[in-house]
């Protein structure tokens, strides 16, 4: 048996991922960005290869990486987390700079970035290892401190979607309680809470939700939700 949860607690952070090739940009979540050496600065991140972001680096060679702060809701880690670039501009709402490399570098929610050209790759099955030299870095002027994964699921109270790093499926999830869960983000309603933020009062039951409701961390509708049993 796996407990996913022994998984959350080893040192991962929420980052924010951007690219440029081709005249086309792109940025998603990642929790596996890490320290390689010192001499000369070199940093790893692990994409989905199914990812546009992903195809993108591997384009480009170049890629830039927001560290995000504990300020940032839901919406917006889902905006980067949970929507694609091939259909959606993820940076339409968003603050951003473009850096020494061309990229488009996320500033909102984000205590800062570095930017970096890719030196080695390595094909990980469902992954690619992208290796980078840092080229470029910056802090941000930020009062709130760099966003841990633990932070993320224990009180973001965020999934883990099916392309990341981290994902084992349902393992651990919760069942049952009349609750309602994202098939595309894993966000879950319960009735006894409701969802308050978006005029969704406690205690109201699935059905008397407006038909204009949306998933509050990946925007999806109704039709996307499943009973929780």
């Amino acid at each position: 048996m796996l407990d996913p949860r022994v998984f959350w607690q080893l040192s991962y952070g929420i980052y924010i991922v951007t690219t440029r090739a081709a005249g086309r940009c792109n940025g998603q979540i990642a929790n596996t960005v890490f320290q390689v050496i010192a001499q000369p600065p070199t940093v790893g991140i692990s994409l989905n290869r199914e990812n546009l972001t992903h195809e993108l680096v591997r384009q480009s060679g170049v890629f830039a990486v927001s560290v995000v702060s504990e300020a940032a809701d839901m919406p917006f880690i889902g905006t980067f987390g949970f929507k694609c670039g091939r259909t959606t501009d993820k940076f339409a709402k968003i603050q951003t700079v473009v850096g020494e490399l061309g990229m488009p570098i996320v500033t909102t929610n984000a205590t800062g970035y570095l930017e970096a050209k890719v030196t080695h790759t390595l094909d990980v099955g469902t992954h690619t290892l992208f290796i980078g030299e840092v080229v470029a870095a910056a802090a941000l002027p930020c009062a709130e401190q760099p966003m841990t994964y633990a932070f993320y699921h224990d009180v973001r109270k965020g999934k883990t979607p099916k392309n990341a790093t981290t994902f084992l499926g349902t393992m651990g999830a919760a069942a049952g309680g009349g609750k309602y869960r994202c098939r595309v983000c894993g966000y879950e309603y319960d009735a006894a809470l409701g969802d308050p933020a978006h005029a969704v009062p406690a205690g109201t039951a699935w059905a008397d939700i407006p038909a204009g409701w949306v998933c509050p961390t990946c925007g999806v509708g109704k039709s996307e939700f499943s009973e929780v049993r």
